[in-house]
């Protein structure tokens, strides 16, 4: 199916979706076409989100005003409107499969909070990551406050939502954001699509379980409880015996 904002392709088990609006700009068609694109990604087994010249700057404030400003006063009529962004980033973070974030360029705002909600990021040399509602009198609301506390710490987080500073390649790998810098663009999709054959090569069960625990956000007893009776219905001997002859 072919999309404004994103174009979703695949390559064996592993799909890519690349925002292509002008600047990776989030506006109210990428809103309504993200989950779209998602349910569209039929059985492929590990998903790969990047940008076109750079990751996302964030928010198209213009266009996503014609919309926001109506509601604004009306808390009601304002969850809406998000409620629709919000089932973008939720969507992406549902998913069973793992996610890889791919950031070269820019990652602004709603585009940081879009990937706090992907299960690996990775970024090149090129890479800048801020928060900066602050600044244009926003609480960021799309999940980066909530995620990203787990991600890099709640001190880092406040440092980066309160103030609206930008970070670099380096501070994010530092921080925890970023597991791996790649010196170019161009290197950076190469790791990504390698990565994510690799992942998409190990046991999609074993992958899906491992993901709802590290996401379901339960105590330390009870989170140990899901894993373990997550592999009670999954765990199967064919798979440890496969297992056992590597």
């Amino acid at each position: 199916m072919a999309y404004e904002t994103v174009r979703l392709t695949r390559t064996g088990e592993v799909a890519t979706i690349t925002i292509v609006t002008k600047m990776s700009s989030l506006n109210t068609t990428y809103w309504r076409e993200m989950p779209r694109a998602l349910a569209d990604l039929g059985d492929a087994r590990v998903l790969i989100l990047r940008g076109e010249k750079l990751f996302s700057a964030g928010l198209d404030v213009k266009d996503n005003a014609a919309v926001i400003a109506p509601a604004l006063g009306q808390p009601e009529a304002f969850s809406k409107v998000v409620a629709e962004m919000h089932a973008a980033i939720e969507g992406l973070a549902a998913l069973p499969i793992p996610v890889i974030a791919a950031v070269h360029g820019w990652c602004i705002g709603a585009g940081l909070e879009t990937i706090s909600a992907a299960d690996l990021r990775l970024c090149s040399a090129d890479a800048r990551f801020s928060l900066p509602e602050v600044k244009l009198g926003i609480t960021a609301d799309l999940g980066g406050l909530q995620r990203l506390p787990h991600l890099i710490g709640r001190g880092r987080t406040a440092h980066l939502a309160l103030t609206g500073d930008a970070i670099d390649a380096a501070t994010a790998e530092r921080w925890g954001l970023v597991t791996e810098v790649l010196d170019t663009p161009e290197a950076l999709f190469e790791r990504a699509d390698a990565l994510a054959r690799q992942i998409a090569a190990l046991p999609a069960k074993a992958l899906e379980g491992t993901k709802r625990t590290l996401q379901d956000g339960l105590s330390h007893h009870e989170s140990m409880q899901s894993a373990v009776q997550w592999n009670a219905r999954h765990m199967t001997l064919e798979g440890l015996q496969n297992a056992l002859k590597k």
